[in-house]
């Protein structure tokens, strides 16, 4: 690592920041509890899409009180479509502790925020440099890449080792600067220049004269990945069972995948549903993926005249009721449509 072309970063950082950051939300009122649910929300979702669900939630639930007393239902329906829903069980068991040891506040140290559930060293840094102006670095994937570009380090990002070194000597660079806007201006140099997957866009970077990997041309180069492991592939089935105008679901265990949720009951290729199913139609196909495995679903579609006996955890729900209160995982989007 290169440390003296880490320390020409801050001044031109946050020059360009001054006059090209985007406006957003959780920017323009940075309380801590705005910025601790943007940073959750922000974990593998894009910007854009998080921008309706942040309003909605904050709407609905408007500080660590409510989030602690708010019914799983809404908070699951308030972020149906967001993915990845341990996030925002964590988010509700991480608000109880605040109301029960920090006065319903989000607290204000590194130590007290990584002891709560959901909260890594990444959003910790986040919210104590953002919402409390402390010197502390948020280094996620986004300034990893930016700083392996910079140093022209070919080590492998993804290691605890190499995350905390970076951590250690962007801590320095805190000094004498605002500290949330440095973050912020890491976060969005990142997301809007040194782009991971293409081409980064180094003619505006504020960074491109001492960035190494741009003097060398070697951009595409850093960072230097492990190869990924192919995901695992699923044919599934899922059914879209009718009675009138109620539609049968299926709520998955508490543990693993979409844990805990309602969904349209889905089988493996080669299983069978709990009970049988007369007549079934073709309805559509789709594809969903997740970070480790990918759903290839048949959807298949038919009307159930006759009362079948349910196992547990299976329940006939009004199609309003699925409209407006529950909360029913993306992979299932197209099926859902045709309900």
């Amino acid at each position: 690592m290169d440390r003296s072309r880490l320390d020409q970063l801050p001044a031109p950082l946050l020059d360009w920041y001054e006059s090209q950051r985007r406006i957003l939300p959780w920017r323009e009122e940075p309380t801590p509890y705005r910025v601790w649910i943007s940073e959750i929300m922000l974990q593998q979702t894009r910007v854009e899409a998080v921008l309706p669900y942040y309003e909605r939630f904050l709407a609905a639930l408007p500080s660590v009180q409510t989030l602690a007393q708010a019914e799983e239902e809404l908070l699951l329906k308030l972020w149906e479509g967001l993915g990845y829903y341990s996030r925002v069980r964590n988010l509700q068991k991480a608000a109880r502790l605040m109301v029960e040891q920090h006065g319903a506040a989000v607290p204000g140290s590194y130590e007290e925020l990584l002891a709560l559930p959901g909260i890594g060293e990444y959003t910790a840094g986040a919210i104590c440099s953002i919402a409390f102006a402390l010197p502390e670095p948020a280094v996620d994937g986004n300034v990893l890449r930016i700083c392996s570009r910079i140093c022209g380090d070919s080590s492998n990002m993804a290691s605890a080792a190499v995350k905390k070194q970076y951590r250690e000597a962007l801590r320095p660079l805190y000094q004498g600067v605002k500290a949330g806007d440095l973050t912020q201006a890491l976060m969005e140099l990142g997301a809007t220049v040194c782009l991971p997957n293409g081409a980064p866009l180094c003619h505006c970077c504020p960074a491109a004269p001492f960035c190494l990997a741009h003097q060398l041309g070697q951009e595409l180069d850093y960072p230097v990945k492990a190869p990924k492991k192919p995901r695992k592939v699923e044919q599934r089935s899922v059914w879209l069972l009718r009675k009138g105008e109620e539609v049968l679901l299926h709520r998955r265990p508490d543990k693993g995948l979409l844990a805990g949720l309602w969904e349209l009951p889905n089988t493996l290729a080669g299983e069978t549903l709990p009970f049988p199913v007369e007549n079934p139609k073709d309805c559509g196909k789709a594809k969903h993926i997740f970070s480790h495995i990918e759903w290839h679903m048949q959807g298949k579609t038919a009307e159930i005249s006759r009362e079948i006996p349910l196992p547990e955890d299976w329940r006939w729900v009004p199609l309003s009721e699925l409209r407006e209160s529950i909360a029913l995982p993306s992979a299932f989007s197209a099926f859902a449509e045709k309900l």
